[in-house]
């Protein structure tokens, strides 16, 4: 069973598996009596062994550093609590929350609304797209590029804080192009997602744009990362 695998991590128990994708499997699982989660790189056969290895312990020394930054920069991660560098696996906290993704499409389905639902839809809509683009900026003043950064990738806590997850393809760089990048790779998946999107990310923009610390360069930047877009687009 899948709990077996785990025995000698000395903590991780009734692991049920949760999500598979390309790199990693997420198990749901207790540890030391509180939900968690075990994200673990598995091995790709196709790749020398010892490379394998290699690659994956960077890649999960990687996204560890990363979270633990991000705490360190007063930002909500998840906490870790064990990594088993033998199974390229993290023990990290099960947040409880929902993803920004359902939230804003709940919202969405308000502002179809009459009157004051519609009102409070906004506000809300307002005050978490202010949130995510705080957010994102302390993690950009402290040299950390997400990757991947989606609204699959926020969760909301039942406290409203705010929760970034899956530092999975995160690396370090304070280059203006790399986090443009970044935000670009959040507008596209807005607007795969959200209807509402170009006004909604705007707003993440104004947000970003008051607590980046080389706020116009990056912006700058990205105005540059849209114009090679819509080319590739354009091209096919």
């Amino acid at each position: 069973s899948s709990s077996s695998i785990f025995g000698g991590l000395g903590g991780p128990e009734k692991l049920e598996l949760w999500k598979q994708g390309a790199e990693a499997r997420i198990y749901k699982c207790s540890y030391m009596g509180r939900p968690a989660l075990v994200k673990e790189r598995f091995e790709k056969k196709y790749r020398h062994p010892e490379l394998d290895r290699k690659m994956r312990n960077q890649r999960t020394l990687a996204e560890v550093r990363a979270i633990l930054k991000c705490r360190k920069l007063g930002l909500d991660s998840p906490v870790i609590f064990h990594v088993d560098f033998q199974r390229s696996a993290i023990v990290m906290e099960a947040v409880d929350g929902r993803t920004m993704k359902d939230t804003l499409i709940e919202i969405e389905g308000k502002l179809a609304d009459d009157g004051e639902a519609s009102l409070r839809a906004k506000t809300e809509a307002a005050d978490l797209m202010q949130k995510m683009g705080k957010a994102i900026a302390m993690m950009h003043n402290g040299g950390i590029v997400h990757g991947d950064l989606t609204t699959s990738n926020f969760l909301l806590r039942a406290t409203n804080e705010l929760v970034m997850i899956d530092f999975g393809l995160s690396f370090v760089s304070t280059d203006a192009e790399d986090l443009a990048v970044d935000l670009y790779v959040l507008e596209r998946a807005f607007i795969s997602t959200h209807p509402g999107a170009e006004l909604l990310f705007k707003k993440v923009l104004n947000a970003y744009n008051g607590a980046a610390r080389y706020s116009s360069r990056i912006l700058t930047k990205l105005e540059d990362v849209r114009r090679r877009g819509r080319k590739r687009e354009m091209i096919g």
